[in-house]
Parts: structure tokens; C-alpha cells; sequence
């Protein structure tokens, strides 16, 4: 079994345009009727696609790229949170990229291959359980994403929460490794600035403790030839 809840949350996470907003409510009713993700947390998804429906698409925008864009430590691609600049977040994800394609998935788009509503689209292409095991291994990253989110008072933090709900539990130590990384107001220039100057980012369990940093991307870099088969 397949679950195009991965999918329909990844769209939600995508730049906000007139199509996204025109389709919220089918996307809603995706995540609804196949049942995995939790009532309270539908309901929470359900405040975030009214607003995505109701306010000005303008706004929409410039708040999404505040959020997502403009601040390292809510960027949507997952290799920056556990590569940072570093050379080998390339090579990362030149694997990434052949696991799609054993997988079928040709990207058709200018985002990178870790960028979460694409591995969501990918996941979405995979039995359940395969998928809920690669998501489990972003589990840190997707809930300390939540918690700046939620610190935030930003909806898209229910998006973060139903895929917690998906990932099953996140290792803490890893979770408060993340949360301990510089997190700048995006309209402070000077301290974004600083935070991208940083050093590249790595958790390895030399780090934190953690092997999940380094499972995803073994899990994600693993040969078609190794890989199991999707059927």
C-alpha cells in the first residue's frame, strides 16, 4: 500500500500560488480520508489550509519565503541540516538522486533532490512501511523544524506534526543538538549573515549520540542494487 498523504503534505509545504490555493481542501481531504495522521493534528492541518485559501496570496508569499528561505535554520532541504555547506551534502545527494530513479522518479523541478516536499513526493511512490522507516530517519530533523515553527506561532507547524505522527519518535538528544544551532529573526540581516558564515553543520553520533543523521543518509544513498524491491 502506497500513501498519498506523504504527497499531499508535501504540497503544502510547497511556494504558495493560486493553484496550491485552489486545491488545499482536496489536499486536506487526501490526509483525511486515508487515516494515518491523528484527528487533532487533521484539524490543526485544517487551520493551515484555511489560511493558505483565505488570505492574500501576496502575504502568503513573503511569509513563506521568511520562513523557509530566508533562515538556514528552517530550510526545507534536509541535507542542510546534516551536511550544512559541506562538499559532501553533493555527493549526498548524487545518491539521492540515483535511489529516486531506481525508484522511477525523474525530478521535473529546479528544487534540489533533499528538499522535503520532493522526498515527500518520492515517499508517496513507496510502500507504507518503507517510507514510514526513510522518514524515520529525518524524525530529529522534521520535529525540531516543528518546534522553531511552533515557537513561531506559524500553521505549517501541523504539517511538521503530522509527519511526526507518520516518522514515529525522533531521538531527543539529536532533537536538542538541532534546537541548540543558532535560530536568527529573518529580519535581523547581520545575524542571518553570521548564521550562514558558520561552519558547516554535522550530526554523526560522534556529535550527538545519534546514529539517525547518519542512517538517513545511508538509507538514502543506499545502491539500487541494494535497495528492496518496491513491490
Amino acid at each position: 500500500m502506497m500513501l498519498a498523504t506523504y504527497s499531499a503534505l508535501g504540497r503544502l509545504l510547497t511556494y504558495p500560488d493560486a493553484m496550491l490555493q485552489a486545491s488545499a481542501d482536496d489536499l486536506l481531504a487526501v490526509v483525511r480520508g486515508e487515516g494515518h495522521v491523528p484527528d487533532h493534528l487533521v484539524k490543526a492541518l485544517g487551520r493551515l489550509v484555511e489560511t493558505l485559501k483565505t488570505q492574500d496570496l501576496y502575504e502568503l508569499q513573503e511569509q513563506f519565503v521568511e520562513l523557509f528561505d530566508r533562515s538556514r535554520s528552517l530550510s526545507l532541504n534536509l541535507y542542510e541540516h546534516v551536511h550544512g555547506e559541506g562538499r559532501d551534502r553533493g555527493e549526498a545527494m548524487a545518491g539521492l538522486l540515483e535511489l529516486y530513479r531506481s525508484e522511477g522518479l525523474e525530478l521535473s523541478t529546479s528544487e534540489l533532490p533533499d528538499h522535503l516536499p520532493v522526498f515527500l513526493e518520492f515517499l508517496s511512490q513507496l510502500p507504507a512501511d518503507r517510507a514510514a522507516s526513510l522518514l524515520g530517519e529525518a524524525a530529529h530533523v522534521l520535529e525540531a523544524l516543528g518546534e522553531r515553527l511552533h515557537r513561531r506561532a506559524s500553521p505549517y507547524r501541523a504539517v511538521f506534526g503530522a509527519l511526526g505522527a507518520l516518522s514515529g519518535a525522533a531521538d531527543k538528544d539529536a532533537v536538542a543538538a538541532l534546537l541548540s544551532e543558532p535560530d536568527p529573526d529573518p529580519n535581523d540581516l547581520k545575524a542571518l549573515d553570521e548564521a550562514w558564515e558558520d561552519a558547516p553543520v554535522t550530526f554523526g553520533p560522534e556529535d550527538v549520540g545519534c546514529p539517525k543523521a547518519d542512517a538517513l543518509v545511508a538509507a538514502m544513498n543506499t545502491s539500487p542494487a541494494q535497495q528492496p524491491n518496491a513491490a
